[in-house]
């Protein structure tokens, strides 16, 4: 029996989600923009202060979207999956004891303390269920999946259709019994840490962006006006003050760690492997080509 899909609600959840990443991205270039434009004072500690606490929440945010656009339900005669972001579950559908509202519980249900509307994700306990991990976009339209291990909370758009559907699939009964697997972010770490080539991209990177970032961070206080970068045609630009030049191993982080993100959730798909090296080794040239450039500015006379 081919699975039914049961998709959550996607479009109020991908509007804030993106609305919420441009504005931030947008704040967050703005303030590096004035950082560099700025004189020594107060005001380029602020800059420099928005634009990692705007930038911080972008690549989560960007993953939370990525989730929702292709979290699913998957309902079979077999089996039902769950599939949200990098966490996938595969239950057969013996395991499930029963499926319900949430709205039907005695006991109010607690939400995940961080969410938004399109990601109401997380793990709470309940006290008659136990815990509770929710894979779920809207808060106000929960059923809740109880298996002899824990309890889901999802959030099919038709949710009559979900239970009508698995009380059917219940009634005919599982032609092929399939094991339970479930797979969570971690497990995608620990399998892409297991490739010697991975620990290098990945520990080389970090290494150069925290030793760039610390030698500029001791070395920045002391210096002159330096020119921070170059035009078209390889003359210095204008003279700023030293201690702008903290921006490049911030900037050089930033883009790492948007890298590492982005690499895991390529890597979790066989045919999109390559790409996940792709980038982790772009996040470590990236370090070391923000390293060289620093050296030019330091070795280049104003």
């Amino acid at each position: 029996m081919n699975a039914t899909f049961f998709p959550p609600n996607r479009q109020r959840g991908l509007v804030i989600h993106i609305s919420t990443f441009l504005v931030l991205a947008l704040i967050s270039a703005l303030a590096v923009w004035q950082a560099v434009e700025s004189a020594v004072s107060v005001m380029l500690t602020v800059f420099i202060l928005v634009a990692a606490v705007t930038f911080f929440p972008l690549p989560f945010l960007a993953y939370r979207t990525y989730a929702l656009i292709w979290g699913n339900y998957a309902l079979s005669r077999d089996s039902l999956r769950l599939q949200w972001g990098l966490r996938v579950d595969e239950i057969p559908l013996s395991n499930v004891e029963w499926v319900r509202p949430a709205r039907d519980l005695a006991s109010p249900l607690k939400l995940p303390v961080i969410r938004l509307p399109g990601s109401v994700l997380g793990v709470r306990r309940h006290p008659d269920l136990g815990t509770v991990e929710f894979l779920a976009s809207d808060a106000s339209n929960l059923l809740l999946v109880a298996t002899s291990k824990r309890v889901f909370a999802i959030s099919p758009a038709d949710p009559v259709a979900f239970i009508q559907n698995f009380a059917r699939s219940i009634e005919m009964g599982s032609l092929s019994p399939m094991p339970a697997h479930s797979v969570y972010p971690s497990f995608v770490m620990i399998d892409a840490w297991q490739s010697p080539l991975v620990r290098y991209f990945w520990i080389s990177g970090l290494l150069l962006n925290i030793g760039l970032l610390v030698w500029v961070s001791l070395l920045a206080p002391t210096l002159p006006d330096i020119p921070l970068g170059f035009t078209p045609t390889g003359a210095p630009l204008e003279p700023v003050a030293g201690l702008q030049l903290i921006l490049l191993p911030v900037i050089s982080f930033f883009l790492f760690l948007t890298g590492w993100v982005a690499g895991l959730v390529f890597y979790r798909r066989l045919q999109q492997k390559v790409l996940s090296f792709i980038l982790w080794g772009s996040g470590t040239l990236t370090a070391l080509l923000f390293l060289i450039g620093v050296l030019f500015i330091l070795t280049t006379p104003v």
